[in-house]
């Protein structure tokens, strides 16, 4: 007996590898415009990422703004001229493409779950990069139901993101649903907003942020089965 018919996982630092895809596309790209691939500039871009992808989450910037101001504003920082941004960003989301890593135990995980579950993906990213991920893993045999940012137009927490996804997965009832996934104020927030339960993917021993309580925390991925 399962306790859930759907299980709606994020990609990356959930599925896929996202931090061993960015370290070597970071590199590649560095290499490419003749910057020192150091690890305080590899530091600098994961610190100038992140707070352009917490302010999609607030509704403040585009994935197309992001795409290019991460990198002009590493330029900048590092007193290199800006203009290169354009080409860097496109050699980044080419580099990212191609990293399709798995984290430990998502291939056995999904051959186990889909047997037994309908499995959906939601993510917040680029469809050029995503799209060619999911296919060259292999996640992407597991089900039909994919809901990525920059497609829809509206990134999680924001509830219209869900709204896709569960036109897409037929409208099943948010009791049937178990959201899946490692960050905690886009996907943990965004899925108890929605009035659905979730369970927090936390392989490093993270703290909860303050008001953000998962229903259920696993360190590893075969953890989840026990609970799904």
């Amino acid at each position: 007996m399962t306790r859930y018919a759907w299980l709606l996982f994020d990609l990356d630092g959930t599925l896929l590898d996202y931090a061993a895809a960015e370290e070597a596309a970071l590199r590649a790209t560095l290499a490419d415009g003749d910057l020192p691939p150091s690890d305080a500039i590899a530091a600098d871009y994961q610190r100038i990422n992140l707070g352009h992808w917490r302010a999609f989450e607030r509704g403040e910037t585009t994935p197309a703004r992001i795409r290019l101001e991460r990198w002009r504003d590493l330029l900048e920082l590092h007193g290199h001229d800006t203009g290169a941004a354009a080409v860097l960003a496109d050699r980044y989301v080419e580099h990212l493409a191609a990293g399709v890593d798995l984290v430990e135990g998502a291939a056995d995980l999904l051959l186990e779950l889909a047997a037994t579950h309908r499995l959906a993906y939601i993510t917040n990213g680029f469809s050029s990069v995503q799209r060619p991920r999911l296919a060259a893993s292999g996640l992407a045999a597991h089900t039909d139901v994919v809901v990525v940012s920059d497609e829809v137009g509206v990134s999680k927490p924001h509830p219209e993101i869900f709204d896709v996804a569960f036109e897409r997965m037929g409208s099943p009832a948010k009791d049937d649903v178990l959201l899946i996934g490692d960050s905690l104020t886009s996907d943990i927030a965004g899925g108890a907003g929605y009035g659905i339960d979730t369970c927090w993917f936390n392989p490093f021993g993270l703290e909860l942020e303050h008001g953000i309580e998962p229903t259920y925390e696993i360190r590893t991925l075969a953890e989840l089965v026990a609970l799904a």
